[in-house]
Parts: C-alpha cells; structure tokens; sequence
C-alpha cells in the first residue's frame, strides 16, 4: 500500500516517510513530539521549503559557483568517510565464548550490592514517633495505615514505602537501622536530619553477582566497543601509512 502524498513540488512527492527522515535528524527532545499532528504539519512545512529553495537554488545554477563545488566536495568526503568506517566496523563480532571468558575473568563488575525493601514513618519529634510506635504495638493501626495518617514524608501515601535501595542512598543513621532491622519487625525511632524515623524492613537481598545470562548483553555490547575502537585505531595507522607514508 503507498504512502499517502502530502505535498507535491514540482514533480517531486512529500510523504509521511520524508517527515519521519526529517524528524530523526532533528535532537531527541523534539523527536518526542514525532507523532504530534501539529508537530508534524510543522515538519513538513519545513520540508516543503528546503525542496523549493533547492529548486530555487538549481534554477539560478548555483552548481556552477565556486561555493557549490566546495561544499558538495566537503559533503562527498564526509560521506565516503562514514561509510567507510561503517563498512570497516560492520565485521566486528561478540561471541558468546568471548562474553563468558571477560564474565568469569571480571567478576568485580558484575556484583550487585546487598539491599534493603522497606517502609517507614517519618515525623517531626520523639515523643510523636514513640506515641506512633505504640499505636502500631498495641494493634490500634497498621504501620501503613499509621503511614498514610502521620508521616510527613510524600512515602507516608504509600503506606511508607520506600522500595529497594542499598548502601549509600539513605543517610547513615537510617542505613544503619535499615540493613541491621529483622524482616517485619519495626524499629525506631531513629533520629535523622530530617526528623524521627519508624521503619520495617519487608525484605533483604544479600549482595551477590549477576547471572551470566542478566548481563550478557552489556557485555556483548562493551566487548563490541572495545574491539571496534581498537579495530579503528588500527586501520588509521594503516591508512596513515598508505596516503600519508607515515
């Protein structure tokens, strides 16, 4: 099925496919809006210009100044040059056998830290917190209920979760109590700069290394990198000695 024209110039048809190419080259944060109609009409008015000042520009013979051969020659140097390198680099390969020997000589880079899965309460002062803490105690509200109705903290809406985190993303204080709590017991009041802290630990996961198969991507693709690079290097000191006698 063809793609609807969306404007005519001179012989010349403007698709949907045309604005899509335009829109890539554009920064990413205009990319966002890339199926935005208004965006779109304004993608193609810019389109529809470039095509008829180019028409312009081959109507007054611009191809017969100076300026137009310089800058069509930088422009065929810089294309044969990416594709060049495109077609130098295309060969590069990760075998799986490459990615498990770099996984099982580099165990250090693929640790992953102990952490922590919890909720707390957050409150203003001691004697509020321990008043809290015995209401939960006593069984006069839950701790997310207590959550929802005293923590100060946006957390309090959730109940006071917090989710996972590890070593390093709380302020000690909270850290400490957090990674020596007992899974569903509350602990507190912990004093932090912010205020009193109640908190209970739902879970733990002790630090561990990732699986082979959790990380085999992101080595196929550093792997891919480094041999690319040093593919590159290479073939410019070939070509230096080639075209330059180096």
């Amino acid at each position: 099925m063809s793609e609807a024209i969306l404007a005519t110039i001179n012989g010349v048809n403007i698709t949907d496919a045309d604005i899509d190419a335009f829109i890539s080259t554009l920064p990413g944060q205009q990319q966002a809006y890339a199926q935005n109609p208004q965006f779109r009409k304004q993608c193609l008015d810019q389109v529809v210009a470039i095509h008829l000042f180019a028409k312009y520009g081959e109507e007054i013979k611009l191809e017969e100044t100076e300026e137009f051969q310089e800058v069509l020659e930088k422009a065929k140097r810089d294309i044969y040059a990416q594709l060049a390198m495109k077609k130098v680099l295309s060969d590069v390969e990760v075998t799986e056998e490459e990615a498990r020997t770099f996984y099982a000589e580099n165990p250090q880079h693929f640790r992953k830290s102990e952490t922590v899965s919890a909720k707390h309460i957050l409150v203003a002062d001691e004697d509020a917190c321990k008043a809290v803490l015995a209401s939960i105690e006593n069984g006069e509200k839950t701790f997310e209920d207590a959550a929802k109705e005293c923590s100060t903290c946006p957390s309090g809406s959730k109940g006071g979760d917090l989710g996972s985190f590890g070593k390093g993303q709380m302020v000690k204080e909270f850290e400490d109590a957090a990674f020596s709590a007992e899974i569903g017991k509350v602990v507190g009041p912990v004093k932090t700069q912010f205020g009193y802290h109640l908190i209970k630990v739902e879970a733990k996961t002790e630090a561990s290394v990732a699986s082979f198969e959790e990380v085999a991507e992101q080595i196929g693709v550093n792997l891919a990198q480094r041999k690319q690079s040093a593919l590159y290097t290479a073939k410019v000191n070939e070509l230096r000695a080639k075209y330059m006698g180096e």
